[in-house]
């Protein structure tokens, strides 16, 4: 086991027999389900960075990751784990966070998942990346894991927010942090200044002789009574009962009471870094054509077909049955469609986040005027003042679908007038890749 790789070493615990875990491939994301068809709270599972120069397998396939999310899914729940570009360097700080952000908004859409129970995991340089959601703490967001975080920005790399300056922000919002004992001085030191800021705000499961790195490193009954109980608390604080069979070394914390979630404020930009930091243990959205009522394409009148002449010898499909066969496949309704749908709800009630969420991280989106908006984070400084003065209101008149196209005629009245203009919207992998105005 020592010759592996630390990335590739087993996971601490023993995945048990036990239910069928389903795994399911969708663009970044691994989703691990339990059996049934009900559907279930939610963990994400955010690996760190930087990696190894050299990768034999991307986060998501590393034994660590698939062992957690293996254990949530066997205990009925859902996991996902997201690869993102943080594995390559901190300078891939910003579009790791959206690309983070894309991950949540496709979890909480899948059909599956309650996406009113979810719950955000963090390791090691994905710390960085936590105080974005401990600030604006999103209602959904039922509570937030630490395991071994990076929580201090490295020099040359500009922080996004600051975890240990928000920690208690949001005083029903439940924090875990799991540290490690013999934890990087480099990262020890601010880990210190967390919980010396977070207080009575913070649960905390220590590992005194712990790496970083411990739950694919030290295979010890500390480091598996360590993650067994960050297991049962994050189960719990979803709202779930631990499992009752004897297979977890530790018993469940007892749940806190269940408090309604305030709304969070839209997340903040963050600036651009660049720059290095500690290696892993070595171990969109646009102006989308807002919708908010659709009208029915009409159904084409097929044109009466004379009758065949007498000398006719053999059938004819009539021209208007081909006519209307191509019309009713360009009107159907596709996977790109039901995304498009759901940016255009989301767009109509004044919902940024959701409606953000349906737009890949590196989203194209020109104007009518030529402009060109690229990337969630500039979609959400375009769209934010409109959002909050309530000037979101389209119409679509008609729609073609073609793949992972959708074209749409629409009207918007996001000014005084009403606007006439064509909407293209290009889907892949699940969201909104590309959308071209024209008038």
């Amino acid at each position: 086991m020592t010759d592996l790789p630390a990335s590739l070493r087993p996971f601490v615990l023993e995945v048990l027999d036990g239910d069928s875990v389903q795994v399911d491939r969708v663009g970044e994301i691994d989703f691990y389900r339990p059996g049934g068809t009900a559907r279930t709270a939610a963990i994400l599972f955010v690996h760190g960075g930087p990696g190894p120069a050299e990768l034999e397998a991307t986060p998501r396939d590393w034994p660590v990751y698939q062992g957690y999310a293996s254990a949530v899914a066997r205990r009925g729940l859902t996991a996902a784990v997201v690869d993102h570009s943080l594995i390559h360097g901190l300078d891939q700080l910003v579009t790791a966070a959206d690309q983070v952000e894309a991950a949540v908004g496709v979890l909480r859409s899948d059909p599956r998942v309650d996406p009113d129970r979810v719950a955000l995991w963090f390791f090691s340089g994905a710390g960085l990346l936590a105080g974005e959601w401990l600030d604006s703490r999103p209602d959904w967001l039922r509570c937030v894991a630490l395991t071994y975080p990076l929580l201090a920005t490295p020099p040359g790399v500009d922080e996004l927010v600051n975890a240990a300056e928000v920690i208690g922000k949001h005083k029903d919002l439940p924090v875990l942090l799991t540290r490690a004992g013999l934890e990087r001085p480099e990262l020890a030191g601010p880990v210190a200044e967390f919980v010396s800021a977070g207080g009575t705000a913070l649960d905390i499961i220590d590992v005194p002789k712990g790496h970083h790195g411990f739950d694919m490193l030290d295979h010890t009954e500390e480091s598996r009574a360590a993650v067994t109980k960050a297991l049962d608390w994050a189960i719990a604080h979803l709202g779930e009962d631990p499992d009752d069979k004897g297979k977890l070394l530790v018993p469940p914390p007892a749940a806190k009471p269940s408090t309604r979630r305030t709304a969070a404020a839209a997340k903040p930009a963050a600036a651009r870094p660049a720059a290095k930091a500690p290696a892993e243990p070595a171990s969109q959205q646009v102006p989308a054509a807002p919708t908010t009522t659709a009208t029915p394409t009409p159904e084409p009148t097929p044109t009466p077909t004379p009758a065949p002449t007498p000398t006719a010898t053999a059938a004819v499909t009539p021209l208007a049955s081909v006519g209307a066969a191509t019309v009713a496949a360009a009107t159907a309704d596709t996977p790109a469609a039901r995304v498009v749908a759901r940016e255009h709800a989301a767009y109509a009630a004044h919902d940024l986040e959701a409606f953000l969420a349906m737009y890949s991280p590196t989203a194209r989106i020109e104007m009518a005027d030529g402009t060109e908006l690229k990337g969630r984070r500039f979609l959400r400084e375009y769209y934010r003042s409109r959002f909050d003065a309530g000037q979101c209101k389209t119409e679509v008149v008609q729609k073609l679908m073609l793949g992972e196209w959708v074209v749409e005629h629409i009207q918007a009245y996001d000014t005084d007038q009403m606007v006439p203009m064509l909407a293209l919207y290009r889907v892949t992998e699940g969201l909104i890749a590309e959308v071209q105005f024209r008038v």
